[in-house]
């Protein structure tokens, strides 16, 4: 039974979140934030000098703040009537009358081992607050990179994976820190597109390259990308003085063993100090 109430607040009528992000020719569905916060935590945690446990704290603080914009921005809302402790003194006016999340979507957030296994678990354990507990769950792929001999990326192998379910209707997250050649998340979206259709799939990366943005449109046009970064510091200087996408097929951020410069060093590896 709805709570008796008085008349709405018109403050909380058509709300809207206003995204702060850099301007860049990549096509709309990319998402670069413009997050001075957000920069300088990243900044400290790609640092030399920056080590264990101060790697994973950092990397909490920064996906915790990256998943609020992204269900901002992504994740529907409804209106609602919630009554208040001040109900007992005020029973009309002490109700909350306004918009919320909408606690009923499913939501899959996907755990890309080894790197995305903390971001995954930071925001898996903060939507549950939010949203029906029973409509969220965690999957797990054990992805990684293959090389050649020159230690050049030549593909993605699945080892091995638990998903639980369909995600028909879902906002699938895929909360990955490096968005590097593209591959891993380009194959981990080819499983999941074989389980159901998907509302959305929505990358959370704190660094992205140019080399990433071109292979997951390609692949898969219907990714929604947020990324606190984008760093092509291999590319020419004249190109660094023009708007990224500009010239696109000219920037570059990954050097010839498919790391990202700047980049911070692998995130696999550096999260869990096991550098194989």
């Amino acid at each position: 039974m709805s709570p008796t109430h008085a008349a709405a607040d018109c403050q909380f009528e058509g709300i809207r979140y206003r995204l702060s992000e850099m301007e860049h020719r990549y096509g709309s569905n990319f998402h670069i934030l413009s997050d001075p916060f957000l920069l300088s935590h990243l900044a400290k945690l790609c640092a030399e000098e920056t080590v264990q446990p101060v790697i994973n704290e950092l990397i909490t603080t920064l996906y915790s703040s990256l998943l609020k914009i992204v269900v901002n921005r992504e994740f529907p809302t409804r209106t609602t009537a919630i009554r208040t402790r001040m109900a007992a003194y005020h029973p009309a006016e002490a109700v909350y009358q306004g918009p919320i999340i909408d606690p009923e979507v499913p939501v899959v957030s996907v755990n890309l081992a080894r790197a995305g296994t903390l971001p995954s678990h930071v925001c898996y354990t903060a939507i549950n607050y939010f949203m029906n507990p029973r409509t969220v769950r965690q999957d797990h792929i054990s992805i990684a990179r293959t090389t050649d001999r020159q230690e050049k990326v030549t593909g993605s192998l699945v080892s091995g994976h638990k998903i639980g379910g369909s995600v028909d209707d879902a906002l699938v997250l895929f909360p990955d820190p490096m968005g590097a050649t593209g591959g891993t998340l380009c194959e981990a979206i080819d499983i999941y597109k074989q389980r159901g259709k998907a509302r959305k799939y929505i990358a959370l990366h704190c660094i992205v390259t140019p080399e990433y943005l071109r292979k997951v449109q390609s692949r898969h046009p219907d990714l929604v990308v947020y990324a606190i970064r984008l760093d092509r510091g291999l590319s020419p200087p004249e190109i660094l003085r023009t708007l990224p996408g500009t010239h696109w097929d000219q920037e570059r951020g990954l050097n010839d063993k498919h790391y990202i410069v700047p980049g911070g060093g692998g995130f696999g590896e550096i999260m869990n100090n096991a550098y194989v």
